[in-house]
């Protein structure tokens, strides 16, 4: 009988283990979605302002009470590259000198408001998105899984930040000559009362639109991050940066670089779209009533290629932009993830 009990113990040990194991892989898990969330709010925050004087212009060059001015510019007729940095510097600078430095910062208070909760809610979803669905594939993490998981986070933001979005919009397209709007609240207010709460969910279908842009992007970015990290069995601890190596920062760069580059040309036409319909109306009269409405009056009247208004600027913006938010993201959540 003595033996039958001293045999048992390790068992119960084992058992004990067990759990232990088992709770402190819950705890983990808790502990990464709380860091997930963070980072990404984080990593959207640093992202926003720095890119911000980019995010002004590329708004300007989308909506139509910008576009009859630049007509005129015989730069915006040309089709070069070259010609599109210029005329991006060109605005850039005429905005500092016609409304001041504080100019390139307008929209950011809701930009931001929106930015860290979108970013964080994104990342969130995401991540743990790609969880469930991981194990509902069998414990197969496959680019499926990351699409499928990019999609319903990409739904759940646009769902969830679109008034942010309408009223960063709406103080962007302020000029001197034209101001209406003295802030944040004071558009929100002006929006409710004379359009509804429908007013704020303006862009709202092309937002959704848009969700194939973060897509694509997430689908991309796990691949070449994958791709382009050093091996995890590596034994080289010299020139390790934070517990990674140099190749491994530097593969997070270039991977969020090069998704969010291809993502943002494939799908570009609908940022051009989404400003439209967000624009305030023009006499009492709106423009833009909807989705497809919008996009075939656009072509009509401006061509193929006002589809694309901006899209330097907007370039020139979102591939910093993603590699600064992405950087940071990995980070956090390298250092405080338990990973």
């Amino acid at each position: 009988m003595a033996s039958i009990t001293t045999t048992q113990r390790p068992f119960d040990e084992i058992d004990k283990a067990t759990a232990t194991t088992s709770a402190l892989k819950t705890v983990s898990k808790e502990s990464k979605s709380y860091v997930h969330f963070v980072a990404g709010g984080v990593g959207g925050l640093v992202g926003a302002v720095c890119t911000s004087p980019l995010d002004v212009v590329k708004t300007r060059l989308q909506s139509t009470f910008y576009q009859q001015t630049m007509k005129s510019n015989t730069l915006h007729q040309s089709r070069f590259l070259l010609g599109h940095f210029i005329e991006t510097g060109r605005l850039l600078m005429r905005i500092n000198q016609v409304e001041g430095f504080r100019a390139y910062f307008k929209g950011l208070g809701p930009n931001l408001i929106g930015v860290i909760p979108a970013r964080s809610i994104n990342f969130f979803t995401y991540g743990n998105g790609k969880r469930i669905y991981t194990e509902l594939n069998n414990g197969k993490e496959t680019a499926a899984v990351h699409l499928v998981s990019a999609a319903t986070a990409g739904i759940v933001t646009a769902t969830a930040t679109n008034p942010i979005w309408v009223i960063k919009t709406r103080l962007q397209l302020q000029g001197n000559g034209a101001r209406r709007y003295q802030g944040s609240i004071d558009c929100l207010y002006h929006i409710v009362r004379e359009e509804g709460i429908r007013g704020l969910y303006k862009g709202m279908s092309a937002s959704y639109l848009g969700v194939a842009e973060g897509t694509i992007q997430w689908v991309i970015y796990e691949n070449l991050k994958k791709k382009w990290s050093t091996s995890s069995n590596s034994n080289i601890q010299s020139n390790k940066i934070g517990g990674k190596t140099a190749q491994d920062w530097i593969g997070h760069l270039g991977a969020a670089a090069t998704s969010k580059f291809v993502a943002a040309c494939v799908a570009y036409p609908h940022e051009v779209i989404r400003t439209r319909l967000r624009q305030p109306a023009e006499n009492g009269v709106l423009k833009y009533t909807g989705l497809w409405q919008c996009l075939r009056l656009v072509a009509k009247e401006e061509g193929i290629a006002a589809l694309y208004g901006g899209m330097t600027a907007h370039l020139l913006r979102v591939v910093p932009n993603a590699a600064i938010m992405f950087f940071c993201y990995e980070a956090i959540v390298h250092k405080f993830g338990h990973q």
